[in-house]
């Protein structure tokens, strides 16, 4: 007689049981990990989808921002020297009249 570990009835082993039992369990959790990382990828994406977005609503205000800052440079100089404001008819206004006044 030869000492065979699976028994003579094709039955499994208490061994293989246990074992497709935990490979069972492993690829479900594997399963249920692969569908959690998916659905986080998606909300990543959409995160990422909503920066972009504000990233051109940021950039917009900064040129403005920067307009802003730019013509508020030109009204203090013009406060210095009291030209004008260019481009509103304002040089012409500080300005005597050539014929005089009639």
């Amino acid at each position: 007689m030869s000492s065979n570990p699976i028994s003579q009835d094709n039955e499994p082993t208490f061994f293989e049981r246990e074992r497709d039992r935990l490979v069972s369990q492993i690829a479900s959790g594997f399963e249920e990990l692969l569908s959690q990382n998916n659905v986080l990828n998606r909300q990543l994406e959409q995160v990422y989808g909503v920066g972009r977005d504000f990233t051109t609503v940021a950039a917009l205000w900064g040129r403005f921002q920067d307009l802003m800052k730019t013509q508020q440079v030109e009204v203090e100089a013009v406060a210095v020297d009291p030209q004008g404001v260019p481009g509103t008819g304002t040089a012409l206004a500080g300005r005597q009249s050539v014929a005089g006044p009639s």
